[in-house]
């Protein structure tokens, strides 16, 4: 069912998860999903038979099944209410006057809030389209991290990759790639869902088949993402939990059973957000992981 870690190489896995998973947006499902966590590293893993590949997670098809479509602007709308958590997971790195690649960046929605700021930028995003798009708007861009390291090794002061390690087939190689990109002593910052999100203590019989997709393979919890990218070469700085959800979506789950996103509920205030993000955060129950790491000198 699984072969070797692809992080540590160890080949004993235990299933942790048999049953119904994410295939699209809220209530669309893969019936017969599969989640292994390695012996070693504690790492989690989709089944591979499980998974779809990169050409059908890049198609119209899987976008207009999370509600999302595959147009610049539909990406727009998606992916820039999310910024500000990501440019406040950066703190205290200073982007000003630095090279910067983003990888796996989409139509381009980070580099557009910090176009201006840094030096140079460089996107790199499989989807044509995308690049299409990044190019018009004078990015220079690349499809893979490989294909920049190739060209420009050793040129980039910061790498970001917000929520793309979870989604390849083989993270430490992905990070290699992206450490030959680095300058010596070039910093990266990682994004990835939490699996220590607190839905999944919650409701241990009901969120994982909303937790787990067929589009991700990897589930990191903060120990394997750090030897992942010890693995890759890199030195951790930091680990850092965010949360981007207010209470009402928990209380919707913990109520009906269903996300509510970032939509409200009567009585639920910015102080009651601010403090059950911040007890979340503090406690390493947060929905996303933030890793920042740097290339040795």
């Amino acid at each position: 069912m699984f072969d070797a870690c692809e992080i540590c190489g160890d080949t004993g896995w235990s299933v942790v998860y048999e049953g119904r998973i994410r295939a699209g947006g809220f209530g669309q499902t893969y019936e017969a999903g599969r989640v292994g966590r390695c012996g070693g590293c504690g790492v989690e893993r989709l089944d591979e038979a499980c998974s779809i590949d990169s050409a059908a997670y890049e198609s119209e098809a899987y976008r207009a099944a999370l509600g999302q479509g595959l147009s610049t602007e539909a990406f727009f709308a998606h992916a820039d209410p999310t910024q500000l958590q990501n440019l406040t997971a950066l703190w205290p790195l200073s982007l000003r006057g630095k090279i910067l690649a983003d990888i796996g960046c989409g139509a381009g929605s980070f580099l557009d809030h910090v176009s201006g700021l840094a030096a140079e930028i460089i996107a790199i995003e499989p989807t044509p389209l995308y690049r299409d798009s990044l190019g018009q708007r004078g990015y220079a861009h690349f499809a893979y991290a490989s294909d920049a390291a190739a060209a420009r090794p050793a040129s980039v002061d910061i790498a970001v990759t917000f929520q793309v390690i979870e989604h390849v087939s083989d993270p430490v190689g992905f990070l290699r790639d992206i450490h030959a990109l680095l300058k010596p002593g070039g910093e990266i910052v990682i994004a990835t869902p939490n699996r220590a999100d607190i839905l999944m203590t919650l409701l241990p019989d009901e969120f994982p088949a909303f937790y787990y997709r067929q589009v991700h393979r990897w589930y990191f919890a903060a120990d394997s993402l750090r030897l992942c990218a010890e693995k890759a070469g890199f030195t951790v700085n930091e680990e850092r939990f965010v949360h981007g959800f207010g209470m009402a979506n928990a209380l919707s789950w913990l109520r009906d059973r269903k996300p509510t996103g970032h939509r409200t509920l009567p009585g639920i205030d910015r102080t009651a957000d601010s403090q059950w993000r911040a007890y979340l955060e503090a406690t390493g129950q947060a929905d996303t992981l933030y890793l920042r790491a740097r290339r040795p000198l």
